[in-house]
């Protein structure tokens, strides 16, 4: 089981969260949108970067070859570049269809998924649209896609409602599956009940934010059950984005509160384990 490190302070949902440059960048949903950074060490706050014309914030990712972060909006069907060595220089480009989930790959471009399309979408570091891929049909409500250095889809799909949670792993044509681990949704080892959000490390080992089991899952490279990362007594609320430290081995997990009769999140964190 992955060890608390440290927790950063309670406030409004985290929608995102991504490292770079030895730094946590942090979104939450508030009025006016700023990303906070955190030192990745020391966990103090250092500055808060302002982010405007963004109305659905969904999710966040970096890139350290581009020293940027990449911010998803539902809403509009945008993704945002903000470059981060010069604060409040940002460009965005359209998406036509509804982003979710956000990584980079190997070639520093941008993985959009489209789950109500079944599609994810690579763009250029500025917007370039780089190629488009559907996927089969049995890939219901696609979440996060990462893409691996050999060139295969990690996604994590299957909503509540959904008769199939998995984690796959697709073909480079993201039309056939190679590996798989879910099915029916479920509570037990080996099943998942919305699998949100993934992080993958060095080796190809795949973390996964079941969130409505309240766990963080840990999966080989070919999606076989190692262990449970973090448990349900070591979450507040609900686990939705995940970011790694690759260099730290220090797993980055957004905790947030849900209400029910809101039907909307109200407050989260950041949790911090070693894994």
């Amino acid at each position: 089981m992955g060890q608390l490190v440290h927790t950063l302070p309670e406030g409004p949902p985290v929608l995102g969260v991504a490292l770079l440059a030895g730094e946590i960048y942090l979104l939450r949903h508030k009025k006016r949108n700023q990303v906070e950074v955190y030192d990745v060490v020391t966990y103090h706050l250092q500055r808060r970067l302002t982010v405007s014309d963004i109305r659905g914030v969904v999710d966040m990712t970096s890139c350290e070859y581009n020293r940027c972060v990449y911010i998803g909006d539902h809403v509009d069907d945008f993704v945002h570049r903000l470059d981060v060595d010069v604060q409040g220089v940002a460009t965005r480009w359209a998406v036509n269809d509804a982003p979710w989930g956000l990584s980079v790959n190997a070639a520093h471009n941008v993985i959009v998924t489209c789950p109500v399309v079944r599609k994810v979408k690579e763009f250029g570091s500025h917007g370039n649209l780089v190629r488009e891929l559907e996927f089969s049909d049995d890939i219901i409500t696609p979440w996060h896609v990462i893409q691996t250095r050999s060139g295969q889809f990690v996604v994590c799909h299957g909503n509540r409602d959904d008769p199939v949670n998995r984690v796959c792993m697709m073909s480079d044509d993201g039309r056939h599956i190679v590996h798989s681990h879910g099915g029916e949704p479920g509570s037990d080892i080996g099943r998942f009940h919305v699998p949100r959000h993934l992080a993958v490390d060095d080796n190809e080992f795949v973390f996964v934010a079941d969130i409505n089991n309240l766990r963080v899952t840990l999966l080989s490279p070919t999606l076989e059950y190692v262990r449970q990362v973090v448990s349900r007594d070591q979450l507040k609320w609900l686990p939705g984005r995940l970011s790694l430290d690759r260099e730290r081995r220090h797993l980055c997990v957004a905790d947030n509160e849900w209400n029910g009769e809101q039907a909307k999140y109200i407050a989260g964190r950041v949790v911090v384990f070693s894994v």
